[in-house]
């Protein structure tokens, strides 16, 4: 290793404290380890990897906007009273879907709007996101004009429907899923007024 003295450029005298050897600097850094390499994407239905599809475009699916971020939450009656004392919340509908093993609360922020699900059961699709990751974000929905359309151009663009079918949802919405693993690892709802 060489030796290299450190310039006095604020007042310093010498490399270090007086007295004592000048500091020993490499002449090349240490080389970092490589970042460990991405994760192969397990193939969808058809067979095709997932994540490689060509983009929808926006004429294919009229989307009006977000609709509302879902979030999942281990007691509902809590959190309506953290998002009403936190950020002001207005409490727009409330019901519980056993169909769907829900209790759900849209709760209307501004000019947005929040889900929160409590899981009736453990063996739920909330339960289930409940007990791997605990509470927190689960979905993002985007409004469309045209469900069946919207689902129908999803499809034709390779994302992997949940849902091939619009359902009743909350609210007296019209909703189905699309899988996470089209969509950058987050579980996406298209809704539409019924």
């Amino acid at each position: 290793m060489e030796t290299a003295q450190v310039a006095d450029t604020r007042g310093l005298a010498g490399a270090g404290p007086p007295g004592h050897a000048p500091i020993e600097l490499p002449r090349t850094l240490p080389r970092l380890p490589a970042a460990p390499r991405a994760r192969r994407r397990r193939p969808g239905p058809s067979g095709r990897r997932l994540g490689r599809t060509p983009p929808v475009k926006s004429r294919d699916v009229e989307g009006r906007g977000i609709h509302h971020l879902g979030v999942a939450v281990g007691d509902l009656d809590e959190a309506l009273g953290t998002y009403e004392r936190l950020f002001g919340a207005e409490l727009e509908h409330r019901r519980t879907v056993p169909e769907q093993g829900v209790e759900a609360a849209a709760v209307l922020v501004g000019d947005g709007r929040v889900e929160l699900l409590a899981a009736l059961d453990a063996d739920t699709p909330v339960g289930r996101f409940l007990a791997k990751r605990g509470p927190g974000m689960h979905h993002v929905a985007f409004e469309v004009s045209d469900l069946r359309a919207a689902l129908a151009a999803l499809s034709a663009a390779g994302a992997e429907l949940i849902d091939p079918e619009p359902r009743a949802g909350l609210f007296g919405m019209e909703v189905a899923f699309v899988h996470p693993d089209s969509v950058h690892g987050v579980l996406a709802e298209v809704v539409a007024r019924g």
